[in-house]
């Protein structure tokens, strides 16, 4: 869903700095794809407080207005066995804090002109809001008692966790959310939180709020987060908030949740979802981690392979046989490694062609090169999109978070748009041989097996898989 979005909300981004194969077509001279521009990180300044919170504060932008992310180091990857938990008390956290009621605190940071959220990801959780810049100071202020002082009231706890139940139980329903939690569990496991993407429902029924407190308790403190303020604001009152508000937040424990490296195949699964029109496609590798030197060509390669509006997989699919409306492919990233997937909802009776056509692109990609003025697209697409990403206040904490997650170097973003540029059309084939061996896949198909079944076994890259239905 996420490759799906993102690409939706890019498309007419990429076609202004990719030519798609219509517009090629025209007999008209097209004008050329400009040089890249560079991106040059806005200069930053880190402190540190006592207990270990790590505060970086990025001037940017003349709009009057700052965004504040506290990015805590407790989420689903500290789950353990209790899936969820993670996200039940970040839910918990949003119901009130410092004896304000959630409308208390709605109404008082809809006055300076934004809302606060609790975002649960796999790594960290988020605590944010963006407010008009003369009310910042205020805003630490009240972000510092959802993440230090939350009111963790029993009587909202019935009603919190009712609601998430139907979250799962909609998500459950959803072929998507089926398929990638048999693919999640392939990859990892069902004894990591990796692999485990949804909890049972008498799970989830079963958490009490002393789980949410014990949770809380463990995984919070100020050694296990980072403050990001971007924008435009007084330097010197913010950190003078920030300290006041957060000075006596405790250290907290150490963050020991272990990752887990993806786990390769051949396996194939086959997941019966009778008289469904569609066939929901999860296939992938395990990858190398974010901050290994093979990961700009790798991505080059994933854009040009799936990753993109103009990708090969999408002409294919979509524009040329009519399989299915939005495929596409992108990483994930783990603390100490990553996986490939691509992503498709094809029609039934198309399932297998589409798998053919799928792994054929693969191939030709693995044993050719791609042509010059292709793969240089490519490479100028993916400079422009993180010029693009980076555009924003939201962007730039948004990037500088994963980097101070992944421990990258401090010149990591400058270097990005170098690094993409520099790699080779011959790294890009490299990539897809040395990372997606067809013989070593991980495929997940939700359809309907009396439709599709057959077919699929039938093709010769399935041939030696493990197939379990």
């Amino acid at each position: 869903m996420t490759i799906r979005l993102f690409q939706a909300a890019l498309s007419a981004a990429s076609l202004a700095l990719l030519p798609s194969l219509a517009q090629a077509q025209q007999p008209s001279e097209q004008p050329p794809i400009g040089e890249p521009v560079p991106f040059e990180l806005p200069e930053t300044r880190n402190f540190t407080l006592d207990n270990g919170l790590e505060v970086t504060f990025i001037p940017f932008g003349l709009a009057p207005t700052v965004n504040l992310s506290l990015q805590v180091r407790a989420a689903n990857l500290d789950d353990g066995a209790q899936t969820f938990l993670a996200d039940l008390t970040g839910a918990m956290m949003e119901e009130g804090a410092g004896g304000r009621s959630a409308q208390e605190v709605a109404t008082e940071i809809a006055a300076m002109g934004g809302a606060l959220n609790v975002g649960v990801g796999r790594h960290t959780t988020n605590i944010g809001t963006g407010v008009l810049s003369q009310y910042g100071p205020d805003a630490v202020a009240l972000l510092a008692d959802l993440a230090l002082r939350p009111n963790f009231d029993e009587a909202e706890f019935e009603r919190v966790r009712a609601n998430l139940v139907r979250d799962v139980d909609v998500q459950r329903a959803q072929p998507g959310s089926i398929a990638t939690e048999a693919y999640r569990r392939i990859l990892f496991g069902p004894d990591h939180p990796y692999g485990n993407t949804l909890p049972r429902e008498e799970q989830l029924r079963g958490y009490e709020m002393a789980d949410v407190q014990a949770f809380y308790d463990a995984h919070y403190g100020a050694g296990r987060s980072r403050l990001y303020v971007a924008g435009h604001f007084d330097e010197a009152a913010m950190e003078s908030a920030i300290r006041e508000a957060f000075g006596d937040w405790a250290r907290g424990t150490a963050d020991t949740a272990a990752s887990a490296p993806a786990s390769a195949g051949p396996i194939v699964q086959l997941i019966d979802r009778p008289g469904a029109p569609q066939t929901t496609i999860r296939l992938g590798f395990p990858i190398m981690g974010i901050g290994d030197e093979d990961a700009p060509a790798f991505e080059v390669m994933n854009a040009l392979l799936g990753g993109s509006f103009t990708s090969r997989l999408t002409r294919n699919l979509r524009e040329d046989k009519g399989y299915t409306y939005s495929p596409g492919s992108g990483e994930t990233w783990t603390m100490d490694g990553g996986f490939w997937t691509f992503n498709a909802d094809v029609t039934a009776a198309d399932t297998a062609a589409a798998l053919r056509e799928t792994f054929n692109e693969i191939t030709r990609l693995q044993n050719e090169t791609p042509p010059a003025d292709e793969a240089g697209g490519m490479r100028n697409w993916l400079a422009g999109i993180f010029i693009l990403q980076n555009a924003s206040t939201g962007g730039l904490i948004n990037q500088l978070g994963q980097r101070d997650l992944y421990g990258l170097p401090d010149d990591y973003l400058d270097q990005y748009v170098p690094n993409i540029l520099a790699v080779s059309d011959e790294d890009i084939s490299a990539m897809a041989r040395e990372y997606l061996p067809l013989d070593q896949m991980v495929l997940v198909l939700v359809g309907d097996l009396s439709v599709i079944s057959e077919d699929v076994r039938a093709l010769p890259e399935v041939a030696a898989a493990e197939i379990r239905e």
